[in-house]
């Protein structure tokens, strides 16, 4: 019922950041390379937007994912436990995502869980804010990170830091998926 309801409420906040910057579904479609049906489905929460399709909308509205999905969480607790902390999903990649900090504007930094299903892997097209820093720590499985023609392998225990830019890659290993542990900070 928690993933429903806040699928439900990204939605809305989508549709509401494209109204705050006064475009139209074919200005927005335009800028992100989504066509408009898919949009307008998002938008009216039929459907839930890939991890790709995500940070393409994060890329237009300047925001980080982290930051777009703590603007849709309920409550401003300094303490999440894990049954409060919220998940979302694309079932499509593979990708599941559980926001483990407590949203708050007032922070610059945020703590990600990410899992990858064997062999998954996300690409995005740009970061959502340019030189973003990330760290990923990697807890299970196996993981490789492509960055501007640059690639990283990471096996458990293994920690990566960098800035984000350009055209990235996620891939889990084959067999054993990855589970790790990402921190965004923003500028």
């Amino acid at each position: 019922m928690l993933i429903a309801e806040t699928e439900q409420r990204l939605a809305a906040r989508l549709a509401e950041l494209r109204l705050q910057r006064g475009w139209s579904l074919d200005e927005l479609a335009t800028a992100t390379g989504i066509s408009r049906a898919s949009l307008s489905r998002i938008e009216r929460g039929e459907t839930s937007p890939t991890a790709a399709l995500l940070n393409r909308l994060c890329v237009a509205y300047g925001l980080t994912m982290s930051r777009l999905l703590s603007e849709v969480e309920e409550g401003v607790d300094l303490l999440l436990t894990p049954e409060q902390q919220p998940v979302w999903r694309d079932e499509s990649s593979g990708f599941v995502r559980r926001n483990v900090s407590p949203p708050a504007a007032h922070f610059r930094a945020e703590l990600v869980e990410g899992q990858l299903r064997p062999g998954a892997r996300i690409d995005y097209d740009a970061p959502p804010v340019q030189g973003l820093e990330q760290h990923i720590w990697l807890q299970q499985g196996g993981l490789t990170i492509t960055m501007d023609g640059q690639s990283w392998t990471l096996q458990t225990g293994d920690c990566l830091r960098f800035h984000l830019t350009g055209r990235s890659a996620f891939e889990a290993h084959l067999t054993d998926g990855a589970r790790y542990l990402l921190v965004v900070c923003k500028p």
